[in-house]
């Protein structure tokens, strides 16, 4: 009973570890996450979805079975676009739980984008809890360079999303996932409470940690003036 105890108090501690990253820390896996996603667009994100998408939400290294949480639980950031010609603006901390990621092939964790393609699913990032498939609808996205972007669902849904395990990038759909504010890192990020409406509606500038992600948003996605 005592050593069941004890294993279970361990168990404890190392599973708060896997959520211990800074915000920081998190925004340089999200840039580096869609780095390497969008550097081999034969097998990535087609570009004219993301050239019309509205918001972006990234969620690097999304854990499974957590103990302590149960289940699937990730932090990761959403930005949206400023206005045209303005480029995509400063990130807001989400936390994601629940759903299917696709941990299909025995991985532990999971890399997680969404893409956001029309009002309504941004304004959903206002509030303190959105349910995809619910709140907002959600379809696995295409993959690849040439994908066909005008299927149903991708020309129906409001929220596109991916997932990738152990290298491997294909559509999911997340119907059942929940997204929410992550008011604390936000705070921790920005040195004020803040609240996701404030950070995602602002013209302010990104803070300097979220300027790698923010780049490769820009380099690889900067809407054409007629694309919506």
């Amino acid at each position: 009973m005592k050593k069941a105890l004890i294993l279970a108090t361990a168990l404890s501690c190392s599973s708060l570890g896997l959520f211990a990253e800074t915000p920081p820390e998190r925004l340089e896996e999200s840039a580096r996450t869609m780095h390497e996603i969008m550097g081999t667009p034969d097998k990535g994100i087609p570009q004219d979805l993301l050239n019309k998408a509205y918001c972006v939400v990234v969620v690097p290294s999304l854990k499974k079975g957590a103990f302590v949480v149960g289940g699937e639980y990730g932090k990761g950031f959403a930005t949206c676009r400023r206005g045209m010609g303005m480029g995509w603006g400063a990130p807001a901390a989400v936390v994601v739980e629940g759903g299917s990621f696709g941990f299909q092939i025995g991985g532990e964790s999971t890399d997680v984008v969404m893409l956001v393609m029309n009002e309504h699913g941004m304004h959903m990032l206002d509030k303190d809890k959105v349910t995809l498939g619910g709140d907002a609808s959600v379809a696995a996205g295409p993959v690849g360079r040439t994908a066909a972007a005008d299927t149903d669902a991708s020309m129906n849904a409001e929220i596109l999303s991916w997932s990738r395990t152990k290298g491997i990038f294909a559509g999911v759909s997340l119907s059942g996932a929940t997204v929410r504010p992550d008011h604390k890192a936000n705070r921790e990020l920005y040195g004020q409470e803040m609240s996701n409406r404030e950070i995602l509606a602002s013209t302010m500038h990104a803070p300097p940690a979220a300027r790698p992600l923010i780049a490769e948003l820009d380099r690889y996605s900067m809407r054409k003036n007629g694309s919506e």
